[in-house]
């Protein structure tokens, strides 16, 4: 299944290299005398910027082609899109890349999930839920996000239709203790794998992010070496400001991995490239829908393939 798909019923879009083709590369001369010129440069600057790259892997991927187009080695369209994709992929294999999950073998394998509300990290626990069921494992669910109205119960469906247990707090309760508690069943329980949800929480704020730090502490204190995964879950759709989400979660909690939502096309996402180097974590999963089947563990070379296909 395609990492960047359109939503049923919206308008054709260009891709990324429909509109980089178009706007940058009109100029056939140009592209036979020496594959690029510094206005076209220009414009594909402006592109990856509009697409979320950011400023920082904008820069150094127009300075990549640049060097690359003086030595000859981009004269065609065809030649500026694999040197393009390239260099896509190797700024997502830089650093801390592996997309796997980091499970002991030891049982309870726990996975603290972070975000704030809206970036879709309920939904995203059921999936992964849905997958990890379907490995055969056992599975618990915790339902941590005791703040925002509906969620106990939002996990608690997703509990239901994956075949996982469940473990609540009343709404409004301590956060950290239905982390602890949640631990507590799983190991009672021996079940596999424990996911705990977190309150949503406005990364602005620094008194909600020292409630975080004492999940993360509370956790450690029950499991040792737990949290095994924290994965930070990023709407793909709000662009830069998911660097900055990025950014501020990762100083509170040591963020383990990287899950971007929302990716519904390849206007906007750039972004994923710009998060995993604004804080060198991996990027382990991006979900494209609402259904179970709509959480696709990442590739590099599949994501850069796509994010430019024509």
């Amino acid at each position: 299944m395609a990492f960047l798909s359109k939503q049923a019923g919206d308008l054709p879009q260009k891709s990324l290299w429909q509109r980089l083709k178009a706007i940058a590369l009109t100029d056939v001369v140009v592209l036979a005398r020496g594959g690029v010129d510094e206005g076209s440069l220009e414009r594909v600057e402006q592109m990856l910027l509009e697409a979320d790259f950011g400023v920082p892997v904008t820069l150094r991927l127009v300075e990549a082609i640049r060097e690359q187009a003086g030595r000859g080695k981009i004269r065609s369209a065809d030649e500026f899109l694999a040197a393009l994709r390239v260099e896509i992929e190797g700024a997502l294999r830089a650093g801390r890349h592996d997309p796997a999950l980091q499970l002991p073998i030891e049982r309870p394998a726990v996975i603290l999930v972070l975000g704030v509300n809206g970036a879709g990290k309920t939904t995203f626990i059921g999936k992964l839920a849905s997958r990890l069921r379907a490995e055969g494992k056992r599975v618990l669910l915790g339902a941590g996000d005791t703040f925002r109205a509906g969620a106990i119960d939002q996990l608690k469906v997703w509990a239901d239709r994956t075949g996982a247990e469940f473990v609540g707090g009343a709404p409004g309760g301590d956060p950290a203790a239905v982390a602890f508690q949640s631990i507590d069943a799983g190991v009672a329980r021996g079940v596999d794998v424990v996911i705990i949800d977190t309150a949503g929480r406005l990364h602005t704020s620094g008194a909600l992010m020292d409630e975080l730090k004492k999940v993360q502490r509370v956790v450690e204190k029950r499991l040792p070496g737990a949290p095994h995964e924290a994965l930070l879950v990023l709407d793909g759709t709000v662009g830069q400001n998911a660097v900055q989400q990025a950014k501020i979660f990762s100083a509170a909690v040591p963020v383990t991995g990287l899950v971007v939502t929302k990716l519904d096309g390849t206007a906007r996402g750039g972004v994923v490239v710009a998060v995993h180097e604004a804080i060198d974590v991996p990027v382990k999963f991006l979900g494209t829908g609402e259904q179970a089947a709509d959480l696709q563990p990442f590739d590099a070379a599949t994501f850069a393939r796509e994010l430019l296909e024509a």
